[in-house]
């Protein structure tokens, strides 16, 4: 008679029959396909950690690095159960019935490795910022709050109260001052007053540093990079990037840029100075200047020197965001008081959109003459120059 096969598992009188092929060669088998396989899935958790690094979140990242992990636990309990079934099978008096033992602990080893895989769900949030540290990278940290805003700014010059600096016997002294606070090389005048004739009779002056557009043709041209727009809405440039190309100069409508022909001929000082690009100090040989907008400055709590060199308080320094303005006496609203006095910007039908604004006149509010024309000339007060300095003209 037949003997039937008994349901109870790990009964010593019973006979399950022969498994189905062999189970040392199946297990070998299956130990080679997890080496196959085991470097897909270290690429798919990299490209998780890769993503979660480059910023990408949501559903796809957290599936990935769920799916990478579940199948490294998987690879590493397969790995380490192989040789220890092969070597219980050798062992085993009960003719076979170890196999449905092991497909037990299986389903148990499967039920942990889904336990396993959850634990690395917390500490998902903290991989991306580890990367960044281990990277050299330095997180950027969250300490504004929802309702603070980034700095736009813009400077307003009053024609009305600009008059060359005719009433005090000078030369132009915004020019002076910005002169002398950036130790700026022979002929560079970074915010210079020029005159122009009126409609009719007479002139006027009007200061012009870099007008700071929105839309500025220089970073546009710029081959490498080095002159750019920051949050603050200030173009800037980086010497130490800038090649000397002048592709910058040619494209700016207003004239605006200098370039350093040969060493700067600026005063020894300069050259102790730690170079800052929101500065520009030292000069450097072959590369382009211009006006900053003082950043430097208004952030430690100062005006830009020309607004306080001015004797008639003819310019402004203010935020578009907060709206407002000073002159180092008035404080104005700068919609307000742009909006009733006709404001205008310089060549405005090129689009490039400046973040200077002019208060049209001649100087009438300081009491200047239009017909008396011409101004004094620039002076650089360097009485010693660095060795080997050069000269230029503009």
């Amino acid at each position: 008679m037949t003997q039937q096969a008994s349901a109870i598992p790990g009964d010593p009188g019973t006979w399950l029959g022969p498994p189905e092929g062999d189970f040392l060669d199946g297990d070998r088998s299956d130990t080679h396909s997890i080496r196959a396989v085991a470097p897909l899935l270290f690429s798919i958790l990299g490209a998780a950690l890769v993503a979660a690094v480059a910023g990408v979140r949501g559903l796809p990242s957290l599936l990935l690095v769920l799916l990478g992990v579940g199948g490294l636990v998987a690879v590493v309990v397969k790995l380490q159960t192989g040789p220890v079934r092969e070597e219980a099978l050798a062992e085993d008096p009960t003719g076979g019935n170890l196999q449905v033992l092991l497909r037990m602990i299986d389903r148990r080893t499967a039920i942990r490795m889904f336990g396993m895989s959850a634990l690395f769900i917390g500490p998902l949030g903290t991989v991306p910022k580890a990367l960044e540290v281990l990277a050299g990278k330095q997180a950027q940290e969250e300490t504004q709050s929802p309702f603070s805003r980034i700095r736009q700014w813009t400077m307003i010059i009053d024609l009305r109260f600009c008059d060359g600096c005719q009433s005090v016997g000078s030369p132009p002294r915004c020019t002076a001052a910005c002169v002398e606070g950036h130790l700026l090389p022979e002929p560079m005048q970074w915010i210079e007053v020029l005159e122009y004739e009126l409609e009719g009779e007479g002139t006027r002056f009007v200061p012009i540093p870099c007008q700071h557009c929105q839309n500025p043709p220089c970073v546009n041209v710029c081959p490498v990079g080095a002159t750019f727009s920051t949050p603050e809405g200030i173009v800037l440039i980086d010497q130490l990037r800038c090649i000397g190309c002048r592709i910058c100069m040619a494209a700016c409508p207003y004239d605006r840029r200098f370039f350093n022909w040969g060493e700067p001929p600026v005063p020894p000082e300069a050259n102790l100075v730690n170079y800052n690009l929101e500065a520009q100090v030292p000069a450097i040989k072959g590369t382009v200047m211009k006006c900053d907008f003082c950043p430097d400055m208004v952030r430690a709590g100062t005006l830009p020197y020309c607004i306080q060199a001015c004797p008639n308080q003819a310019i402004y320094y203010g935020d578009l965001e907060e709206n407002l303005a000073t002159n180092g006496r008035q404080l104005v609203s700068v919609a307000t008081f742009t909006a009733d006095n006709n404001a205008f910007i310089l060549k405005e039908e090129l689009g490039t959109e400046p973040r200077v604004l002019y208060i049209p006149g001649h100087g009438e509010a300081v009491g200047r003459n239009p017909s008396r024309t011409g101004r004094l000339p620039t002076v650089w007060p360097w009485t010693r120059t660095a060795p080997g300095s050069d000269r230029w003209s503009r």
